[in-house]
Parts: C-alpha cells; structure tokens; sequence
C-alpha cells in the first residue's frame, strides 16, 4: 500500500447523527460546500432515515444499517448526477436524518367548550383534554411537505397547528360516536380511537401518523356538575320525610350548643316543623285505636253534604254564585238555569255547560218539563 492509499484511507468519511435533543424530527448533516467522498460510510441507526438532496431534488432513501457509498447502492443520485461508469472522487449532495421514532410528548386540550346534543340533558357544553404521539412514516413526504430545508426540524414548529387538527376533529368524533354524558368515561378509549383515525387520516399527506391518542378527560361545566351531585344526593337520601326529620333534629343540636338569638330562632322554627309533623302522625287512621271516650272532647258533626255554596254561573256575560245544589235546583226549575249555562267551582279546569257536568246533570232530570199551552 503506498502513502497516498494510506492518506486516502484516513480521509473516508463517516456520516451519522446521534440525537440527544428528543424533539428533533429532521436534523441536516453539517458538511463544508456539501462534498462527500466516494466510499464514505454512511450509519442509520434504528429508528433514523437518510435521505439525499441534490440540487434541490430528493435523490435515495436508506433505512437503518450500514452503508458505503457507492454508484451501485445510489441508483436516483447516479442518474441525476450522469454518472454511467464507476466514479471515485467527492460529489455534492445534502444528507437530511429524519426521525422516525415516536413522539410522545404532544398535549391537546380545548380552548372552548364543545356543544353536543345528550339524549337525557339535551344540549350540554363539554371539555376535554389528553395526549397523542406521532411518527414520521414517509421521510421524502415529510421533507417535501414540511421541512424544507430546515436545518433542525423540530417538533415545537408543528406542535399548535397540530393541536389545532385535534380539537376541529374532536366534536364530530363525539358528535359520531353518539354516547351518553354520563357513560363517556368508560368510553373514553372507543372515543380515542375514533380521534386517531380522524388525526392519521389529516396527517398523512405530510408524511405523518399518530400511533396512539388518550383522552384523560372529559368535563362539564361547574353548573351541571353540581346538578347531577344533587340529584344524586337525593337517590342517596331516599326518604325525605326522614331525612327532613333528622336536619331538624341536627338543626336543634346545634342551637342547643352555640346558644344565640340566631341559633335559638333557628331551633324554634325546627321545634314548629317537629312539632307539625308529629301532629300530623297522631291525625292518623292509625292513632284511632286508642280507647279514651270519656276524656274526649265532643266533635262537632260534620256539615251536610251539598249544603255548601260552591258552584258558580255564567250568564249573559254576568257571574254570578256561588250557589248550593238546593238552589241550583230551584234556577233550574224557575228555567233561569238550562243544560247551556256555564258552570264552575273550585277544582275544575275551565267553566263548563251545566248539562254536560256529571254532578248537576242529574238536576235537569228530576225537573218536570213546562206544562203545555191551554
């Protein structure tokens, strides 16, 4: 071997790139007026691409492994740069590293609430937020489309434009996905899902894919939250006559231990409800069994029934009433009152034609017709 093989050989390059900043995507290989030797060796390590430029024009692609340049092994470069024979002295070329591992660190959140239409709360606002990766799949696509001629591609220069991509998939993925509010927790993942693909399918024209997608969560607001807390606490409660009895007693607890003119109107009003409800259970059928007539006060009978003034009439535009069934019956025999007049009384939803109320229908019946003209 002479000195000038022994120069030569010391002079082979070596192109690789070792990646410790972890959120680089492409990174261009720093060569003085872009020249590489012939028989350079060329490393890709896994999870790495190596594509080259020439002249602005994407030439071969390799994939993780070892490589010495040659003609035979850049048949793209060969062509453009005309070399039909075997060539041996440096050439111009740009080598571009392209990231092909995953990115996982990608938050996605949204800004505004997203408005969907709930089979049981009709329409409610909903917020939600996770995280997604993505990986380079097409290395010339991403170059073509996105990189350029960056000389450090990072993933912060995409990061807003693909949480942007996110988000404007995010409701008609919810909107699809047609789950309840309440049972969209358990679905979380079956909603992720339909978000990647949504994402995947935007991303592949530059080259990109997104290998996962989580949802962390998804939120009301504060106001309706608060509402299902109370309508679950009342199914917790579950009697509330019991319920309203134990508040009173805590509410006499606590008068009884603060003191206070506040405390001791606040025991009071609790001692009147106890005092109610406690009347009320002693009206009961229940308490009727005792046996103590002689110390019982006498009750007063009960008024007749039908005796009461409370029905109504409409005539001629006029109220007038309330009238008993004593005298209804009397109008009626006088012919001041027929089956057309309009009646009401307490309870009835609008004033109705006497002779279609089942109670006063049967007053026409017991009237004798008028007596025939002589």
């Amino acid at each position: 071997m002479g000195l000038f093989d022994g120069i030569r050989g010391e002079l082979v390059d070596i192109i690789e790139w070792t990646d410790d900043s972890r959120d680089t995507l492409v990174w261009r290989f720093p060569r003085h007026d872009n020249e590489i030797k012939m028989g350079a060796k060329l490393v890709v390590r896994e999870s790495q691409s190596a594509v080259f430029i020439n002249e602005g024009r994407l030439a071969d692609v390799f994939h993780p492994g070892t490589y010495t340049l040659q003609t035979q092994n850049m048949p793209i470069l060969s062509t453009l740069k005309g070399w039909k024979y075997g060539f041996d002295s440096p050439f111009k070329a740009e080598v571009y590293f392209v990231n092909t591992r995953q990115f996982t660190d990608f938050k996605w959140g949204t800004k505004n609430p997203v408005l969907v239409r709930d089979p049981e709360f009709g329409a409610v606002r909903i917020r939600a937020f996770g995280a997604y990766a993505i990986r380079v799949v097409d290395p010339a696509m991403l170059l073509r489309e996105s990189a350029g001629t960056d000389a450090q591609f990072r993933t912060e220069e995409i990061e807003s434009w693909l949480r942007e991509k996110v988000v404007a998939a995010f409701a008609p993925a919810i909107a699809s996905a047609r789950i309840p509010v309440l049972d969209m927790a358990i679905h979380q993942d079956q909603i992720g899902q339909q978000l990647r693909g949504a994402v995947a399918e935007q991303l592949a024209p530059l080259g990109l894919d997104v290998p996962s997608f989580t949802i962390s969560n998804i939120s009301l607001p504060e106001a309706v939250e608060a509402a299902i807390d109370k309508r679950s606490s009342m199914g917790v409660v579950g009697d509330l006559g019991a319920y309203t009895q134990f508040q009173a007693a805590n509410a006499l607890e606590t008068s009884a231990q603060h003191g206070g003119a506040a405390a001791d109107a606040l025991g009071l009003g609790a001692g009147l409800a106890m005092g109610q409800q406690m009347a009320a259970n002693l009206a009961q059928p229940q308490a009727q069994t005792l046996t103590a007539p002689a110390a019982a006060a006498p009750a007063a009978p009960p008024p007749l029934p039908g005796t009461a003034p409370e029905w109504f009439l409409g005539t001629g535009g006029q109220q007038a009433g309330p009238f008993d069934l004593a005298a209804l019956r009397q109008q009626i025999a006088a012919g001041a009152v027929t089956r057309d007049t309009l009646a009401w009384k307490q309870g009835m939803a609008a004033w109705t034609a006497a002779g279609q109320i089942p109670e006063l229908a049967g007053l026409f019946g017991a009237v004798p017709p008028p007596l025939p003209p002589q």
